[in-house]
């Protein structure tokens, strides 16, 4: 265990002070414990922030902001110890308030300073005890005991790897306590994933309660399980569901593994190729019940761009047609934790609260995404209403699809994300990232502002200009965080370029696409501009790897890691990107790697041919028809597998694809959103579907290194082949 950590916050002292001894004394003694003390006069609150690892923290009375401090931290963290250093003739003026807020008072002429660390040292371990989660504490200690394995896994708490230089390297590189963590079903006091039982199953009632659910299931391998989860727990075979055709492909791969037949729910996209919401005219209920009633409605939330839903106003729409609804929220764990996102994520409000005449609630969430646990952590979240399924129906599907032999420490990881975002500290880790977000969003528009009035140019993030009549950069940060309103995409303004009703759609800040010059408001192209892959190349080069890549944006997600000097260096490395493309930089100086594909070119060489192809090939409007019209399903997703399976396919060029059925999904990345599924008529190269591959093929074969990555697509000898149904 390292050592303890306390911050002593104290007004600046003399040795002619009378409580310079004291202070000192209990200082002296506090480090003998091996506990380190920091110390504070001026602007402790900083120290306290920069230094999670703080275990106590000790308040002089006498400290001029000593009452402040204690409410700036309680506002973050409720179960720190606070210890008031006072004088008796001082506990007069100590309001009920701070009498509440604080831990013990400390009566520095009184008490000893060793019975005083003493109290420090207890609360300190107690509190380290409480911080953790029952899961990651039960795991904590089971390793502090050092017990001899005889059960799996075979490298028995990493001693194999010692055997071996290979295994030495591997054990160096990742330290004992990894592989001490990495245990099996066979130790019982942690309890069993299958079973949710012990340690494990309070840690998912601990995060049902924080995260609003009546039950929540860890799942260690991804978002991606987890909805295939839901999928055979609700719906059989030949049942009818609701999809929205803004989907991942894992709730594809849940049509095939239940036989269920899709109902798409069709979503729409603006000039740069951003997707938005499904609209409310395609929630109505008489076009849903067309072919009968529905068992399943699976809707993502948010949107791969950041695009979040009004949930009640889809729960209205919804009401009466379907019993159950998966809001597939892999990206969006964090909304519970800031009043931004009220009501615009499944969990809300409370169980108790929720009305049992309403439909059955499921929420995944990718909790290693955008908050801090391990890749592959995941929950679902259940919160039961009409048509609910109890925990033992819906556990047989969990079982289905678990391993027998989880990673312990991916379990241990929700439970800390779970710890994390409890109580007020999960609004302040929220408050801070959505703050850094507006921060970054404000500085590159004052900069495209102040280029763009001298008809140059400069990146934009796609956000509101003006907030009614002012800036937006111009806007007072608290009044960007604190209201969602500025963020709704409101009808009739041409920056987001969707068609909504009022407060529907909003946009999440903390997802930031930062656009590219090159596409009009109209929608049409610029052929001065040049598409976003070549900022995302040069970024690349330069150490910065960015979420997604669209064709004129890029997507930044402002996660809990994300720093003032993490986007202060991405800005500096967008001017520099503006300096060398304005210079005609060669590649071989502005991007080294693309330099091999095309020795003699400069960024603005390569950017015309790029911008003339687009405008050639229509990509744009091709682009926007092949997500935007739903191609003839000839049979349901299920019944293509089969097929597959029984190996009733072949392998064909787009040309060759044309009147043809596609045996599996074919999926462009990003953002990983299937443009057509198994058993769909792919058309003519005349249809949207297969010209907008056509397009891309093309690209491919033109603009080598900036080749697309389709799921069923392969680029085989300069073109794409896909697999189609004999």
């Amino acid at each position: 265990m390292k050592p303890y950590r306390t911050l002593l916050a104290h007004e600046c002292i003399t040795p002619s002070d009378a409580s310079y001894r004291i202070v000192h004394e209990l200082t002296q003694t506090l480090k003998n414990r091996n506990i380190d003390v920091l110390t504070a006069s001026h602007d402790p609150i900083n120290l306290f922030d920069s230094d999670a690892g703080l275990s106590a923290v000790l308040v002089s009375w006498t400290l001029p902001q000593a009452e402040l401090l204690i409410h700036q931290i309680r506002n973050k963290n409720l179960s720190v110890p606070i210890f008031l250093l006072i004088e008796k003739e001082e506990a007069q003026d100590l309001s009920t308030e701070i009498l509440k807020l604080v831990s013990e008072l400390v009566w520095i002429f009184e008490d000893s300073s060793h019975f005083i660390a003493g109290r420090i040292e207890a609360s300190m371990v107690n509190y380290r005890k409480t911080i953790l989660g029952p899961m990651a504490s039960a795991l904590i200690d089971f390793n502090s005991t050092h017990e001899y394995s005889w059960h799996t896994p075979g490298h028995a708490g990493g001693t194999a790897f010692q055997k071996s230089p290979a295994g030495r390297e591997f054990w160096d590189y990742f330290g004992e306590n990894l592989f001490r963590s990495d245990l099996s079903i066979s130790v019982g006091e942690l309890g069993s994933l299958l079973d949710h039982s012990g340690p494990i199953g309070e840690s998912e009632k601990y995060s049902a309660r924080v995260f609003g659910a009546d039950r929540t299931y860890t799942v260690t391998n991804g978002s991606s399980t987890a909805n295939r989860i839901i999928w055979t727990a609700c719906v059989a075979r030949g049942q009818r569901a609701l999809v929205d055709r803004n989907c991942h492909k894992s709730n594809e791969q849940g049509l095939t593994l239940t036989g269920a037949i899709p109902q798409y729910l069709m979503p729409t996209r603006n000039r740069y190729g951003i997707i938005g919401p499904i609209p409310l005219k395609n929630l109505e209920k008489e076009s849903l019940m067309r072919n009968g009633k529905p068992s399943h409605c699976v809707i993502t939330n948010s949107t791969y761009d950041g695009l979040i839903y009004q949930v009640e106003k889809v729960l209205d729409l919804l009401a009466g047609t379907v019993d159950r609804i998966h809001f597939d929220e892999a990206w969006y764990g964090y909304a519970r934790f800031h009043p931004l996102y009220k009501n615009r994520y499944a969990m809300r409000g409370t169980p108790a609260q929720s009305n049992t005449d309403s439909p059955t609630l499921f929420a995944t969430h990718s909790t290693h995404k955008l908050l801090a646990a391990l890749s592959q952590a995941s929950f679902i979240h259940v919160r039961d209403g009409l048509n609910a399924i109890d925990h033992n129906r819906f556990n047989e599907s969990f079982m289905m699809h678990a391993s027998t032999s989880p990673f312990y420490p991916i379990i241990a990881s929700n439970d800390i994300t779970t710890s994390m975002m409890d109580g007020p500290g999960g609004e302040a880790l929220m408050e801070e990232s959505i703050r850094e977000a507006i921060l970054f969003r404000q500085m590159v528009t004052r900069i495209w502002r102040e280029y763009d009035s001298t008809q140059d140019w400069f990146f934009q993030t796609w956000n509101p200009t003006h907030i009614q009549e002012t800036f937006f950069e111009k806007v007072p940060v608290e009044e960007l965080v604190k209201n969602a309103h500025y963020w709704e995409l409101k009808p009739g303004e041409t920056w987001h370029g969707f068609d909504y009703d009022a407060g529907y759609c909003m946009l999440d800040p903390i997802k930031v696409s930062v656009l590219s010059p090159g596409i009009r408001l109209d929608g049409s192209l610029d052929i001065h501009g040049f598409p976003a892959c070549l900022l995302t190349a040069y970024l690349d080069s330069q150490g910065i790897q960015v979420e997604k890549t669209n064709d004129f944006s890029i997507l930044f997600l402002f996660s809990l890691g994300v720093t003032h000097a993490k986007w202060s260096t991405l800005l500096h490395h967008l001017m520099e990107f503006k300096r060398l493309f304005d210079e005609n930089a060669p590649l071989s100086v502005a991007i080294p790697a693309l330099s091999k594909h095309y020795p003699s070119l400069g960024l603005q060489d390569l950017a015309r041919p790029m911008m003339q192809h687009l405008i050639q090939t229509d990509f744009m409007k091709v682009q926007h028809e092949a997500f935007s019209i739903l191609p003839s399903m000839n049979r349901i997703p299920a019944e293509a597998y089969q097929a597959l399976l029984r190996n009733e396919i072949e392998r064909v060029s787009l040309k060759e694809a044309q009147g043809r059925i596609a045996a599996t999904g074919l999926v462009p990345y990003p953002p990983g959103i299937p443009m057509i599924m198994p058993g769909e008529e792919i058309g003519t190269l005349q249809d949207p579907w297969l010209g907008y591959l056509a397009a891309l093929e093309s690209w491919d074969q033109n603009f080598p290194g900036f080749s697309h990555d389709i799921h069923g697509i392969e680029f085989e000898n300069g073109c794409y082949k896909l697999s189609v149904l004999r």
